[in-house]
């Protein structure tokens, strides 16, 4: 109100944007690749479509869920089916969710497709109860995660190396990691496992 009426195309006033350099940005966060529709969420919206992204990141598609389901959750002997594309549609039975567990996790028994199935979830109600190990953070570069769980013969903290690519590529492909490091010098802050044998 009191407010003098646009009398130009409203883009024309915005700053102008390197379309390619905030990809790039943009391509840094997501494992997969930056489409037109990313990329003008976030130049109109970058906050929220940040946080978007992250959550898309931790729990996948939320879209496909019923509304009421994704507010409230699902109660005990409730089904609902979820189509993931044409043709393709999962009947999910919620069947009952265990006490909490010593590391804050609950086991959630459920039906997927008539065929039973349990998951290990944590309980955020319950953060700081039980011990988290810490996981890789997928936007940082330093982080090397594990695709299974497996045992740590050995390592050495703290130390720095200089291997040949062929040797770094065969240390991370025997610890099931997702990637391999160039050769280069680099520095092993810190491992996951306390201990040898440790998982």
């Amino acid at each position: 109100k009191g407010t003098a009426p646009l009398t130009a195309r409203p883009g024309a006033t915005l700053p102008p944007v390197d379309l390619a350099a905030e990809r790039a940005r943009i391509q840094e966060r997501l494992p997969r690749p930056v489409t037109d529709e990313d990329l003008a969420s976030y130049l109109m919206y970058p906050r929220v479509w940040l946080e978007y992204a992250q959550e898309r990141l931790l729990y996948g598609d939320a879209g496909i869920l019923p509304t009421p389901v994704f507010f409230y959750g699902m109660e005990p002997g409730q089904e609902i089916s979820v189509d993931l594309e044409r043709g393709k549609t999962l009947i999910v039975r919620y069947i009952a969710c265990s006490e909490p567990h010593e590391d804050g996790t609950r086991t959630v028994f459920f039906e997927l497709n008539g065929q039973p199935r349990e998951v290990l979830i944590m309980d955020h109600a319950l953060a700081g109860q039980g011990k988290v190990h810490p996981k890789a953070d997928p936007a940082n570069p330093d982080h090397v995660g594990a695709l299974v769980g497996r045992f740590v013969q050995s390592r050495r903290r703290n130390a720095r190396a200089l291997l040949p690519q062929s040797e770094i590529a065969a240390v991370i492909a025997s610890h099931r990691a997702i990637r391999v490091a160039p050769a280069a010098e680099f520095l092993i802050r810190s491992t996951l496992s306390a201990k040898e044998d440790q998982r």
